[in-house]
């Protein structure tokens, strides 16, 4: 009734409380307003999932894993991988090395954060995590500045003695690098092995029989934007035999030379035996053996993990199930069943390459578990065959880019070591997202891809190194299309991830770049240089390196190496035709703005910043010709901070604009709402943020893991912000349109209801099919309109607000008074204040009311496209119905805002105007809406004269079962079950004549139609967008027909009955109706 009430009220128009002003007030610039309506949503994909620091198989449980992800978090299963949870989505890191068990208590977990490889792309870390509540909750334990944590070991009785192996920071000396060692649970930590410059640990392994034993590998290694050096001086083996206190270096029978990355392991069947696999000067390397606990080693064979280097990989494992067997992390893993004399590829067939981790289970010698680039893969046979883990969304994407594919659009991005590829950002699906609908569009390492504006099935996918493809996904057909030096040119260097750019102002214009600028007007057919040399050119093994150039005969990992002196980023005006920018990784930004025939430098000392640093992104202002922006890197110099710059006078002056972005998290890319130019969004190392006033304060936005966005767009049509995550998929926020207003509108107003984009009109699908837990889906968009509001206040119930003051009174341990018994029957009576969306048709009728609580702050409410429900209330009855009726039919309507609380309309929001949308033409066209609306009316009639049919057979059934049951106070005896039982009889005529045989529903047997069946039959027009047909039409004519006769012989059955009752009553039977 209170519904009712409301909505009578708001057709009248007796409410007009809180007016909106005639003058709107602009949010203040730098104050921060709640931007919890909006959230992220990720849409994966799991099909590629990503790179896989470490394994740990809980002894106990072997059911329960934890899984360290380079660029991910910490993941966990209880059930072997049929589900996941991510743990550490919240933490100040999300890049992991390792992870650790306690072995007197599995519910503690102990994780490095800080993935140990020296890769170009690699995250840093803030130290050491404990769990004691099986990853529940964290806290940091302290090592903050060793950024890449290699191995935790934990002493086998004494869980406050714990020891780290910390490789230290990659791009900088200093750090807490080397071994640390804990003797109050992490509380203090004390070095034990290494130094603060640049020397760390990079493994650490303990003799199972003695904990007084424990061997380590030191490791020297920088990395510079030019070059890695992968050993040094400090490099080496190390024995302790007194907890960690004092360590000797073992060299007897080890190379004399600098060594680089060590892969150590402790044979389990026989400890005195130690493997350890050594990287030497340019990437050689050999396996040794020791007998004798490290005293004196012996050279096995001169294997070496390759690929990228010798850094990317080189753990050794020795199997706990046949001694001498070795496995060596590596493209294919290297397996040695002599103590590493002779090594083989494991057999991977069907298997992703690029292998970090291996775990084994205790009493399985057949079992293998390997993290990879790719994720998980488990083998039941030792390698024979293996089964893939596909629900571990982990995908690590360098850039992203969109399509304008109707219904829905596409994604397209390029991934860490998986390729390229694209997928849906929504399907008609009921489920949503799954692997099958992802595809892959490219091989090797995928970086940038690019759409094209005019085509659809026309995408740019590169490979590292400028490997530019032009791919057509009619034909699936990659075609190499990278612009090739000329007779004379110097080789092309091609930055890791270069930058391709389709021109704003011609489809067919593409921009690629190398050390120079180069165009095509045909799509990449053919390309024309139109710069020179952008960038340094210089020799990079004459530049310094650890502290100072460096010799020959080093450890140089030269396959580890991208390119160097190379155009990192492009960009067009979309306002002048011609004006171009590009940035490069030595310190450069270049400006032409007559199509290349001219180039100005302008070096990023000009904006404060060292002379190299690395230029992430350079973006021309989308309305303004003058204006651009760009964001700049020197975290390859050991500077984590955020550098965001924008010039209004096309680069000769600049202003800082990181304004309040937080220290320690350096940016990755800016994008530019295309309506509103003082919009902006940054996708940073830490999330998402955004600014509502050119860049003057940002606020982060929510629905992420706390981890690095390295790159974002904009679906123009949508109003979607999408954003790619290196380590996570890609997340798209959903119609992010609101924030164009929120500075126009005057949020203290009490409700402000915003525009909301066209609801697609559709009929989600069940196509699916058998599926299980482990089946990997991501969630669609929320079907229908989607509102966003403001509430400017909190509307807190009495109840609320005394628990709300009890809870900082508790706070402050002070005295709670009671508040007495009328308060708190008063609380119970009081309604709660909801937010109501009001939504009316074209002709202005009101036909949905949705609502939540209202609450302070941004909120969403969706309405799912459907009409109120149309079944009367039944007051006697006390089910809840379900809300929802038919689907509306396209077309214009409107939606309003209100808080009411108990009747009264506490806030009112203008009215705004929407579009319900069809996503698609079916093959046959559908009805029109009015024909539409004159079905729907006549069902609601049908189906209120059904409730009523049914409703007066349950009360006339009642009636004479009560009569019956009590047949022993009938005075007039005879005469009185006579008519009770010609009353029985027609009661059972209807029931059969409106249903069916009682003995034939007992087995499931129908004999001919009735208003019910008919209408049910009827009610099926409204499950598609078709709409109703004749078929439909003659169903509810059947339903009305038959119904009618149903309606008359209830009316004949009720004043038969009313007759019956009079004839008792008077004689002396007292009845309550």
């Amino acid at each position: 009734m209170r519904n009712i009430y409301i909505a009578a009220l708001l057709l009248a128009g007796l409410f007009v409380i809180n007016p909106l002003n005639a003058q709107r007030k602009k949010a203040l610039v730098n104050e921060e307003v709640s931007l919890d309506a909006l959230k992220f949503r990720n849409i994966g994909p799991a099909f590629l999932s990503g790179r896989i620091a470490d394994i740990a198989i809980d002894p106990n449980n072997e059911n329960r894993w934890y899984v360290a992800v380079g660029s991910g978090g910490v993941w966990k299963t209880n059930n072997a991988g049929t589900t996941w949870e991510p743990l550490f989505d919240q933490q100040d890191s999300y890049s992991t090395g390792c992870v650790t068990i306690d072995p007197t208590n599995n519910n503690v977990i102990w994780v490095g954060t800080g993935e140990n490889v020296g890769g170009r792309h690699v995250a840093y870390g803030d130290g050491v995590y404990k769990s004691e509540d099986g990853g529940e909750t964290w806290k940091n334990m302290g090592l903050k500045s060793s950024e890449h944590i290699s191995k935790i070991v934990i002493h086998p009785s004494d869980p406050n003695t714990v020891w780290v192996a910390a490789q230290g920071p990659l791009w900088n000396k200093g750090g807490e690098r080397g071994v640390f060692k804990t003797s109050d649970g992490g509380e203090t930590w004390k070095r034990v092995l290494g130094n603060s410059e640049w020397t760390g640990a990079t493994e650490l392994v303990i003799d199972p029989r003695d904990a007084n034993t424990l061997y380590a590998a030191t490791w020297d290694r920088h990395r510079t934007v030019a070059a890695l050096m992968g050993g040094g001086p400090g490099s080496g083996l190390h024995r302790s035999t007194d907890g960690g206190e004092t360590w000797t270096k073992m060299t007897q029978g080890l190379p004399a030379s600098n060594m680089g990355k060590i892969g150590l392991a402790i044979s389990p069947q026989n400890p005195d035996v130690l493997y350890a696999a050594i990287e030497l000067d340019r990437k050689s390397g050999a396996v040794y053996r020791s007998a004798n606990r490290g005293a004196s080693w012996e050279k096995m064979s001169n294997t070496v993990s390759g690929g990228t280097g010798p850094h990317y990989y080189q753990e050794l494992y020795a199997s706990p199930h046949k001694f001498d067997r070795l496995y060596l992390m590596n493209v294919r893993v290297l397996t040695s069943e002599d103590g590493g004399k002779t090594f083989t590829e494991l057999k991977e067939e069907k298997k992703h390459s690029d292998n970090h981790a291996i775990a084994f289970k205790k009493n399985d010698p057949n079992y293998l578990m390997i993290g990879t680039d790719a994720g998980i893969y488990e083998s039941y046979d030792l390698a024979e065959n293996w089964s893939y883990i596909k629900n571990l969304p982990l995908t690590q994407f360098y850039k992203v880019a969109v399509n304008n594919a109707e219904p829905f659009y596409h994604v397209f991005g390029g991934t860490q070591d998986n390729g390229s590829a694209g997928g849906p950002s929504a399907t008609d699906e009921a489920q949503g997202i799954s692997n099958k609908h992802w595809y892959k569009t490219l091989f090797a390492d995928g970086h940038q891809s690019a759409t094209d504006p005019e085509y659809n099935d026309i995408i740019y996918a590169e490979t590292q190194q400028g490997g530019l493809h032009r791919v057509d996904l009619t034909t699936g057909e990659p075609l190499a299309i990278q612009p090739q030096a000329f007779i004379g040119d110097p080789h092309e260097r091609f930055n890791w991830d270069a930058p391709i750019l389709v021109s704003p102002h011609n489809a067919a214009r593409l921009y690629f770049a190398s050390y120079r600028v180069w165009k095509s007007e045909s799509r990449g057919d053919d390309w024309t240089p139109i710069s020179g040399d952008l960038t340094r050119n210089e020799e990079r093994l004459n530049l310094p390196i650890m502290g100072r150039q460096q010799s020959w005969d080093n450890a140089w990992d030269v396959m580890a190496m991208s390119n160097y002196n190379t155009i990192t980023s492009l960009s067009e005006s979309p306002v002048k035709e011609g004006l171009l920018y590009a940035g490069t990784d030595d310190g450069f930004i270049q400006v032409t703005d007559n199509g290349g025939s001219d180039w100005k430098k302008v070096p990023v000392t000009k904006l404060g910043l060292p002379e190299r640093s690395f230029v992430n992104d350079i973006k021309a202002d989308l309305h303004d010709e003058n204006t651009l922006y760009v964001v700049l890197d020197n975290h390859k110099e050991g500077d984590f901070n955020p550098y965001v710059f924008k010039s209004t006078d096309k680069g000769q002056s600049w202003k800082s604009i990181s304004a309040n972005l937080p220290k320690r998290t350096l940016l990755w890319r800016i994008v530019q709402d295309h309506i509103d130019p003082n919009l902006l969004f940054i996708a940073s190392e830490f999330g998402i943020y955004t600014s509502l006033n050119g860049g003057e304060s940002w606020q982060k936005l929510k629905g992420t893991p706390n981890m690095a966005f390295r790159d974002l767009t904009i679906q123009r049509r949508e109003n979607d912000l999408v954003a790619a995550s290196f380590g996570r998929g890609f997340y798209i926020l959903d119609d992010y349109s609101p924030l164009r207003e929120i500075k126009q509108q005057d949020l203290s107003s009490p409700a402000v209801l915003f525009h909301t984009r066209p609801a697609k009109w559709f009929v989600p699908r069940n196509n699916l099919g058998n599926t299980g837990a482990d089946f990997y889906i991501a969630e669609n968009p929320t079907f229908g309109a989607v509102f966003t509001y403001h509430l400017a206040q909190d509307f807190k119930s009495k109840k609320e607000s005394r628990q709300q003051s009890e809870k900082e009174l508790n706070k402050q341990n002070a005295p709670i008074p009671f508040v007495g018994y009328d308060n708190l029957d008063q609380e119970l009576l009081e309604p709660k204040a909801l937010a109501w969306i009001l939504i009316k048709d074209q002709q202005g009728n009101l036909i949905r009311k949705i609502s939540k609580k209202a609450e302070k702050g941004s909120h969403r409410l969706a309405w799912d496209l459907r009409h109120a429900n149309s079944a009367p209330l039944i007051l006697d009855k006390e089910t809840r119905v379900s809300e929802t009726g038919p689907m509306v039919k396209p077309g214009k309507y409107t939606a309003s805002l209100i808080v009411e609380k108990g009747g009264d309309v506490l806030a009112r929001s203008e009215e705004i105007e929407f579009d319900v949308k069809s996503i698609r033409k079916g093959v046959l066209e559908g009805i029109d809406f009015d024909t539409y609306e004159k079905f729907r009316m006549d069902y609601n009639n049908v189906v209120t004269d059904l409730a009523k049919f049914n409703q007066g057979l349950k009360r006339a059934e009642e009636q004479i079962n009560t009569i019956s049951n009590n047949s022993s106070r009938l005075l007039n005896y005879l005469k009185d079950l006579q008519h009770l039982k010609e009353l029985k009889i027609a009661l059972a005529d209807l029931k059969k004549q409106s249903n069916v045989s009682p003995s034939r529903d007992e087995v499931g047997e129908k004999d001919k139609q009735t208003a019910s069946s008919n209408l049910g039959m009827a009610s099926r027009g409204f499950s598609t967008t078709y709409g109703p047909t004749p078929l439909h039409r003659r169903s509810l004519d059947q339903a009305k027909k038959l119904l009618e006769l149903d309606l008359l012989k209830l009316d004949e059955l009720q004043r038969k009955l009313s007759e019956f009752l009079k004839d008792l009553e008077g004689n002396g039977v007292s009845i309550i109706k």
